[in-house]
């Protein structure tokens, strides 16, 4: 029967969130820089929570006020007083991307240092030489807590993609070159972040570690040129000649194109359509926008606004800067020009996934559909339009303006201001200001716009539950008390400061259902309570970060603890339980609502696997962790359904694991991450430490491992779908090891405390104690993150954080299991 049939396919069959790999193209090309020291400019100040609020507003002087828990909220302000006094240590700003494209991060480092000391604390001494592996992780968090921040969360570096940034200067620059949108500081600190980045080759990379794309290099030549950068400067000559070296603009990704379109200096024949008017759908209709990932839907409904608009920057045609970009930018005259020729152009090093002939027909059709529409075409997009300015104002105060990342957060933004007749001083423009200084960071690589309005919340929970499996909780009690704070602060609607927003509003079902939100309520955020998304691992991590230490000693005596109640650990329960798919595995912000043929679909030649909620090993085994931890301690609440999410996970995880008993990591590079998540996953739903789907696991991870103990990969992992060996010998050490993989390795092959691994984690560990540096920190390595299967992202907690949880879980639990057992 078909139901028989259609059971098969389920249980046998190629999952679809199943990622594939190797590539048939590997990436083939590496980046290089030229070998000098760029020095940065001091008086840039970190300022966070209630006290960044206040700044910014005053900086802003619109008379508005930033909504939403000001707990996480990270930005920077500009001293002129503290830049003419100097630094310390001027090695703080100086970066050479030769030697590592990855800032250490040092900027912050030293601010917080700075104020730890200020305030009477103790630093690390330099004489204090471990004496085993939980000592390393002592002096690991004895450093690492001098970097908290006064509201209990850990700021950093959560940058790396170079198209984001150029997309807001293109919006600051058509909307006026406001100076309370972007002032003459930060756009000189700007500057330098470009112009320190560019390669060799005169080219950017998609992303800080990447070799040069044109869709990294089209973004950041333009951005450099709106800033005032002369287009005969030695960088700017040496971008154009690697521009045209690919035939010119024409060859730019598409999100390139678009940004091209908005300014003037690439006509919208050029751009395949973006209907508005697919929101029209009738939402059971097999393909609908609202059944996209959220971050491609959130994206492509402004870029649909302003595509259905043709909005174009209205000074272009008499603007020197657009005038001299359309000659710049192209091989050919510019009049001359067939842009609809054009629609498909794409440069191979742009071309990750390249659109399949299902999307290349569909994007023709759609032309002769914009082209020949007529008045049902425009009657329909004129709903539609409408459609998209009422789905972006609702985004807007869902997330109190912070929007869910930064390439929406723009063009949201360029759509109030188009949408409110081009007046800057409308509210919702002058709301969407408040929030800039959100995504933006200062290292000393500059300033650079974030994947995200930051990782704290993600970072923050990694941190407590590494210090608490070291139980070091009650030797670091105020540290581990600002973090619990933090947390009951952050949980999504769930505290008086985040009900009275008008987000509280939207979390009524009918609201949901109208803008296609799952339920937040309850669910932690990767970034900030504000920010307003919830996310499964996220949710799952915030939850056993508060249970984790809610048996220590200075907790539990905290005569000033935050009340947690208990139908707030059930509403974290509650949005676990809804975000697990079909398949058993887990999405990230909502349930998977379309079908694995949407890939054919994708529009984006520069992203991998965009185009639906995927399940992931990673999602999967987190909120796993954060169900059993919470069914540990009251059974009693959903408990049958908490054991059918295990059980269905495991066939998800079974399902998705690798012949040579990997998994794919999606989120950070890469089958080391993944393999921590994954062996965790399998031992939770009930699998054996000694059954054959563990043990597969750990073999592949023992292949791997260097002769010095360690093991290393980088981004190239994800990118090519197979493990990078030697993937640290640039940015990690001359074996090829780094620390953070060496770390989740470990972490992977303690969980199942057999003595026949002691060997092989005793060299890692040994490896992770040399690392140390005399402070208690580790180096800044290689980038650690991915996202959408080809862009790496920073994450400078993680060098801190998962060497601090190896070492703790090793010294605590493995270490005890296996001489126990060794002693039978």
């Amino acid at each position: 029967s078909a139901t028989a049939l259609f059971t098969v396919w389920v249980l046998f069959g190629t999952p679809v969130s199943m990622p594939g790999g190797p590539r048939k193209r590997p990436i083939d090309r590496t980046p290089e820089w030229e070998t000098k020291s760029h020095s940065f400019s001091a008086g840039w100040i970190p300022m966070v929570a209630g006290e960044s609020h206040k700044i910014t507003e005053k900086e802003v002087g619109n008379g508005l006020k930033l909504s939403g828990e000001p707990f996480g909220r990270q930005g920077w302000y500009y001293d002129a007083k503290v830049a003419s006094e100097g630094v310390e240590d001027d090695e703080i700003l100086l970066f050479n991307p030769s030697n590592n494209p990855n800032g250490a991060d040092k900027v912050f480092r030293s601010h917080q240092v700075a104020k730890w000391k200020a305030r009477g604390g103790k630093v690390p001494s330099s004489e204090w030489i471990p004496k085993d592996a939980l000592d390393a992780a002592r002096k690991g968090t004895a450093f690492y807590q001098m970097l908290q921040c006064s509201d209990g969360h850990w700021a950093g570096d959560y940058g790396g993609p170079h198209f984001l940034m150029p997309g807001l200067v293109t919006v600051w620059y058509v909307t006026g070159k406001n100076e309370k949108f972007l002032s003459k500081d930060k756009i000189a600190a700007m500057k330098h972040y470009l112009l320190v980045h560019q390669q060799k080759d005169g080219g950017w990379g998609t992303h800080i570690e990447s070799p040069s794309t044109m869709f990294g290099t089209t973004m950041s030549y333009v951005a450099l040129r709106l800033m005032g950068q002369d287009p005969e400067s030695k960088s700017m000559v040496r971008a154009r000649a690697f521009i045209k070296g690919q035939k010119g603009a024409l060859y730019t990704a598409s999100w390139a194109k678009f940004y091209l379109c908005v300014l003037g200096v690439m006509h919208w024949d050029g751009h395949n359509v973006i209907p508005a008017e697919f929101w029209m759908l009738p939402n059971w209709f097999p393909f609908h926008p609202g059944r996209l990932w959220c971050h491609c839907r959130m994206v492509y409904l402004p870029m649909s606004y302003l595509y259905g608009m043709k909005f174009v920057y209205p000074q272009t045609e008499t603007d020197p800067i657009t005038i001299g970009l359309r000659k710049e930018l192209y091989c050919e005259d510019y009049d001359s020009i067939n842009w609809n020729a054009t629609r498909h152009w794409v440069a191979p090093m742009d071309n990750y996934s390249p659109k399949p002939w299902t999307m290349v027909v569909a994007q023709d059709i759609l032309t002769y559909w914009e082209k020949y529409g007529g008045s049902l075409k425009n009657t329909v997009r004129t709903w539609g339009l409408k459609f998209t300015v009422d789905y972006m104002h609702a985004e807007d105060l869902q997330t109190n303006y912070c929007d869910i990342g930064p390439v929406n957060k723009v063009l949201n933004m360029l759509s109030a201001w188009v949408a409110n007749g081009m007046d800057s001083k409308c509210e919702p423009f002058q709301r969407h200001i408040l929030r800039i200084p959100d995504y933006l960071w200062i290292a000393e690589d500059g300033m650079k716009m974030q994947g995200y309005n930051g990782s704290q919340c993600w970072d923050t929970s990694f941190a407590l539950q590494a210090i608490s499996e070291a139980e070091l909780c009650d030797e670091f009690p105020e540290m581990t008390r600002k973090a619990y704070k933090y947390f009951e602060r952050t949980q999504i609607l769930s505290t008086e400061t985040s009900q009275s927003t008008a987000a509280f509003k939207y979390e009524d079902e009918i609201y949901r259902r109208q803008y296609y939100r799952h339920v937040s309520k309850g669910g932690w955020p990767f970034s900030t309570s504000a920010h307003g998304w919830p996310i499964s691992d996220c949710t799952s991590e915030g939850l056993k970060a508060m249970l984790c230490t809610e048996d220590f000693k200075c907790i539990k005596e905290w005569k000033q603890k935050p009340k947690m109640t208990m139908q707030r650990l059930k509403d974290a329960v509650n949005v676990l339980l809804t975000l697990q798919n079909f398949d058993g595995g887990f999405a990230t912000y909502e349930n998977n609502r379309g079908y694995g043929w949407y890939e054919a679909l994708n529009p984006s030649e520069t992203f991998g696997d965009i185009m639906i909620d995927y399940s992931y090993v990673e999602c999967t085994t987190a909120s796993l962790t954060g169900l059993v931890a919470f069914h540990k301690k009251y059974p009693n609440h959903r408990g049958d359904e908490i054991k059918k999410a295990l059980s269905d996970a495991k066939s998800f995880l079974l399902r998705i694991q690798r012949s040579d008993g990997s998994w794919y990591g999606s989120w950070a590079c890469c089958f080391t991450y993944a393999a921590w998540f994954g062996v965790n996953g399998l031992l939770l739903c009930g699998e054996s430490i000694s059954s054959p789907n563990v043990r597969r696991a750990v073999k592949f991870l023992k292949l791997h491992q260097n002769e010095n103990g360690g093991w290393g990969e980088d981004f190239r992992s994800c990118f090519d779908k197979k493990y990078a060996k030697e993937g640290m010998k640039v940015y990690g050490d001359e074996q090829g090891s780094g620390i953070v993989p060496t770390a989740w390795a470990l972490l992977a092959i303690m969980l199942s405390k057999n003595i026949e691994d002691k060997e092989c984690v005793d060299k890692g560990i040994k490896y992770l104690m040399k690392r140390q540096l005399s402070s208690g920190d580790w180096p800044q390595e290689g980038i650690s993150g991915v996202f959408n299967r080809s862009c790496g992202i920073t994450y400078t907690a993680y060098r801190n954080v998962f060497p601090i949880w190896a070492l703790g879980k090793y010294a605590r639990q493995f270490l005890p299991a296996v001489t126990k057992a060794k002693s039978q």
